[in-house]
């Protein structure tokens, strides 16, 4: 019987991020503290009895989530990263921006040309 890792991990209980949250992927401590890490920046995860996580300039966190759950959660993120780049490059990708002023028509901002304006 083939079973898929998201029947046998549950998923992390961490709300999505919002627009305003950096890249990160959050984790917890044993003690039950959260906190975030940068994906980019995790060399290794081990699991020997705890979870290990190791970043680039050798700092260690001991986290509470399991390796394959730590892992999903780089995987899930990489994969954002991808989609919005697969969405900027079809012209389906348009950020959340506060609604423009009617009266106010000195924008320095030039818009970036779809893909046929090109």
């Amino acid at each position: 019987m083939k079973q898929t890792w998201d029947r046998v991990l549950p998923r992390t209980p961490f709300p999505d991020p919002t627009p305003e949250d950096p890249a990160v992927i959050r984790v917890t401590r044993l003690n039950g503290e959260h906190f975030a890490l940068n994906p980019d920046l995790i060399e290794r995860v081990e699991g020997h009895p705890d979870t290990v996580v190791t970043l680039v300039g050798d700092t260690k966190y001991v986290v509470a989530e399991s390796v394959d759950a730590v892992l999903r959660e780089i995987r899930d993120y990489r994969a954002s990263v991808q989609a919005v780049a697969f969405q900027m490059d079809r012209g389906n990708y348009r950020p959340a921006s506060p609604a423009p002023d009617e009266d106010d028509d000195s924008s320095s901002v030039v818009p970036f040309p779809t893909r046929e304006e090109r």
